[in-house]
């Protein structure tokens, strides 16, 4: 009997295991999604350059890039551009939570809330800022502070921690709204993180008036801190889970053109996001998807007096720019947020993620 070679036979054998591969891709049973507030491809390439240690984002095998228009400016703002995350839908600049129209769209944490999973979010702003707001809350204009405050008090939301407690105590409406937290089941804190805590609770951490410190000026390791925190009580609720982390400051940075600001917002982001990876490693059901909403004073990191031996952040605006945004992907589903895609994409990949 003559002998078939090897080599012969090995692409037959692989064809054969993949026809008869009838397993389903594996879905998530918690979505973690950090924005980084401002954050684009400059912003994502300071780790690499300005730590020693290696950048988080090494770490993914998902990469992808997002257009960021609103319905009404090709430059977005963080209203819309947090909609379009949230609720999936092109909206006009300054809207929370609503269509172009001004009507209310569903967000994934109403969404997810409704199938029994847990929800929160963690930020270095005020807890009323565009970016958490648009997750909880339904108004016109993102200025609405004390409006917004009322949606969180009656959110889905289990978790939360920022700043903000200014637009609780200090309203012109004279209401405290603590106090309302506590009617609507929340244990708050004020004055700093408590740790464990009842699965089977609300909390709320309003730790700043306005928004939290700088990293330069001692924050410290809040928001790494908060986010092990919320992570530690959704595993211990046993349920799904869903958490935004915002690198919020990032922004702040772009904005005042300041670079030791931004460059420190952004190494504490980047290993909030390696130490989120660890989590997802180990849980092995968790997917993490990192992303921003719009970029944030067209930062360069170019040579020194245009030479190539040293790095030097230069800003080609106090604004925000319409420079594509990049996706960051892990875990189970990652695989679907590889190639170029409008932002609103993001919202519809995390819920067919974990379609039912």
């Amino acid at each position: 009997m003559k002998r078939i070679p090897l080599y012969l036979l090995l692409p037959l054998l692989l064809a054969t295991c993949k026809v008869n591969d009838n397993s389903e891709p594996k879905k998530p049973l918690n979505i973690i999604l950090l924005i980084g507030d401002g954050m684009g491809l400059a912003q994502v390439s300071v780790p690499f350059y300005f730590q020693k240690d290696s950048s988080a984002f090494y770490r993914f095998p998902a990469v992808g890039l997002a257009e960021t228009s609103s319905a009404t400016r090709p430059i977005t703002d963080s209203a819309a551009g947090a909609t379009a995350l949230s609720s999936g839908v092109v909206t006009y600049s300054g809207a929370i939570g609503v269509d172009n129209d001004s009507m209310a769209v569903p967000s994934i944490v109403e969404i997810v809330s409704k199938r029994g999973w847990k929800t929160g979010f963690v930020v270095t702003s005020t807890v009323q800022h565009a970016t958490p707001a648009s997750f909880y809350a339904h108004v016109d204009g993102r200025q609405q502070y004390e409006d917004i405050t009322t949606h969180l008090v009656r959110s889905d939301i289990d978790f939360f921690a920022g700043g903000g407690i200014k637009y609780f105590t200090k309203r012109k409406d004279s209401i405290n709204y603590l106090h309302h937290l506590t009617e609507k089941g929340f244990t708050w804190d004020t004055s700093s993180l408590k740790y464990g805590l009842n699965p089977t609770e609300k909390y709320g951490f309003l730790l700043a008036q306005d928004g939290l410190p700088k990293m330069t000026e001692g924050r410290g390791n809040y928001l790494s801190d908060a986010t092990r925190l919320a992570l530690d009580y959704f595993t211990q609720s046993k349920s799904p889970f869903f958490l935004m982390v915002e690198g919020s400051q990032i922004d702040w940075g772009g904005h005042q053109n300041d670079a030791p600001y931004l460059i420190a917002e952004m190494l504490d982001f980047d290993k909030v996001i390696g130490e989120v990876l660890d989590f997802a490693k180990k849980d092995g059901n968790t997917l993490v998807i990192v992303t921003a909403d719009h970029e944030t004073g067209g930062l360069a990191l170019g040579g020194k007096n245009n030479g190539y031996e040293e790095i030097t952040p230069t800003f080609s605006t106090t604004g925000h720019t319409a420079t594509l945004i990049p996706v960051f992907a892990y875990g189970p589903g990652a695989e679907n947020f590889g190639g170029l895609y409008k932002n609103t994409a993001i919202f519809h990949k995390m819920l067919e993620a974990v379609a039912e």
